[in-house]
């Protein structure tokens, strides 16, 4: 049997340890980017692991394991369930399952608590009768990603108290959801969330999508009690873009793998390819390897630069960000005066109109904020120059 055949899941294993991060995105040049070809330029990304400007770039490692993945033929509930286990293992949790994204990971999530991979129940959705159909979510943790649970036929209880929560949580509820990145804005931290639902009997799920790096964080919060627990697979751990990790209680992923694609059903048109699955599996085993440190170390170093050029124009400042939680990585921090006759909206559309164009996020009267993390090789020292035209003007 061929090599290439005997290990799909260790793919990202055989790839040299020297593939450097910044050569994960392959040619930079616009002239040869299959994009300009279909009449789309790509741009600087300055804000991050977001999904409009296509999440993150994937490194070597992963393209390769993609490569070799749609070579062949494979029989897929097999696939997923021996990625399931290996994931598993690797990350020291009782189950996983890959999924089409974190979204994704909502309403395959929410269909498990529901029917508890009952296939009788499953084929119901979204007809809920007789069904524990009721989602717990605290008012401050609602982020617009509710349809991905209402798909399934459920219904959003939003609580704001401890006192609200306990009169919500019963028969009725299936599932009680948790936003990571929103605990400080929320009453009710997770270890009361958690034991709330412990004393119901009522699964917990965290949406922790952005919530890498920190090697750690992949059994953090299911380590603090979490059922389960979703990543974006094409954020910080720079999977597939069309990837998510469903991780926690195993007969609850174990359910979730019946809830979607290739399973007929509510999650039939969630579906992740063999590419996809073998993708997020190279993807978390070089996440668990890589130093992760060195790569922050880096992105001080542009920040740093970045702010030495911007800290020299006059009524500027501009200032290392590192968020508190979700997307912790070091981000450059601009403010000005707006009296000056520049708004953030006018210094974002500028950037936006250039050549390449430049993507930032906006904070405010005056603030920018500007994540280096996906820029690539010296596209930091651009992004430095041409705030540095447009703020001195």
């Amino acid at each position: 049997m061929p090599q290439s055949r005997r290990n799909l899941l260790k793919a990202a294993a055989a790839a040299p340890a020297a593939a450097s991060a910044a050569s994960r995105s392959g040619s930079r040049s616009p002239d040869a980017s299959v994009y300009t070809r279909l009449g789309v330029k790509p741009v600087i990304n300055g804000m991050g692991t977001v999904t409009v400007l296509g999440g993150s770039l994937m490194p070597p490692e992963v393209i390769r394991a993609m490569d070799e993945a749609a070579r062949f033929f494979i029989p897929l509930p097999e696939l997923h369930r021996k990625a399931g286990e290996h994931l598993a293992k690797i990350l020291n949790v009782p189950g996983a399952l890959v999924t089409g994204g974190a979204a994704s990971s909502f309403t395959v999530a929410a269909a498990a608590c529901m029917t508890r991979g009952d296939q009788k129940k499953l084929r119901q959705l979204p007809d809920t009768a007789g069904l524990p159909h009721e989602i717990i979510m605290q008012k401050a943790h609602r982020s617009g990603y509710e349809h991905q649970f209402t798909l399934t036929g459920a219904r959003i209880v939003t609580v704001e108290t401890m006192q609200e929560l306990e009169a919500a949580a019963g028969p009725h509820t299936a599932m009680m959801f948790f936003l990571n990145k929103a605990e400080p804005h929320g009453q009710i931290k997770r270890g009361d969330w958690i034991r709330v639902a412990r004393q119901r009997g009522i699964p917990t799920f965290n949406d922790a999508a952005a919530d890498v790096p920190g090697k750690d964080r992949l059994t953090l919060y299911v380590q603090q009690g979490f059922d389960l627990v979703t990543f974006s697979g094409g954020k910080g751990l720079l999977g597939p873009q069309s990837s998510g990790l469903l991780i926690g209680r195993k007969d609850l992923t174990d359910a979730g793998a019946h809830a979607q694609s290739p399973a007929g059903g509510i999650g039939r048109g969630m579906k992740v390819g063999k590419e996809e699955i073998v993708g997020l599996v190279a993807a978390v085993e070089r996440y668990l390897r890589v130093d992760h440190e060195a790569e922050i170390r880096e992105l001080d170093r542009k920040v740093s630069e970045m702010m030495s050029a911007l800290n020299r124009v006059k009524g500027v400042k501009a200032a290392r960000h590192v968020p508190e939680i979700a997307n912790e990585v070091p981000h450059l921090a601009v403010d000005w005066d707006e009296s000056r006759g520049l708004t953030a909206a006018q210094v974002h559309e500028q950037l936006q109109k250039g050549d390449p164009a430049i993507y930032t996020l906006m904070r405010g009267p005056g603030q920018l904020l500007i994540s280096v993390w996906m820029m690539q090789g010296s596209e930091h020292r651009i992004v430095a120059r041409r705030l540095q035209e447009i703020l001195s003007a």
